[in-house]
């Protein structure tokens, strides 16, 4: 009795470039698994799977997640700063540039005479 096999692709990508490698795999192989099947590191050596999250078409998933046939799995960078800080920032310096209402934060309105 023969395996049966699906078609999958492995992604990563850096500010520079990017990297989609097709790979045919065993059915019920995990993420990780197929991570390993596709060599990705030989282009990106930095990956580091412990550190990293990864995804099937913008869906976080678990290492030992079975992808399906024609599942693209990625592989995420790591943030450079929270987002919420970022946003954080932002509101602030909006109110001190008067741009946002001090006490509320939103957007002033308009004087309308």
């Amino acid at each position: 009795m023969s395996l049966k096999h699906i078609q999958i692709e492995v992604a990563y990508a850096t500010p520079e470039r990017q990297q989609i490698i097709p790979v045919r795999v065993v059915e019920g192989a995990t993420v990780a698994e197929c991570i390993a099947q596709s060599k990705i590191t030989r282009y990106f050596p930095e990956i580091d799977l412990e550190q990293q999250k990864v995804g099937i078409w913008s869906k976080a998933v678990k290492l030992e997640h079975q992808p399906r046939e024609g599942d693209r799995i990625e592989i995420y960078r790591p943030l450079i700063a929270d987002p919420k800080a970022i946003r954080r920032q932002r509101a602030e310096r909006a109110k001190d540039d008067g741009r946002a209402d001090p006490v509320t934060g939103g957007r002033r309105r308009e004087q309308t005479r």
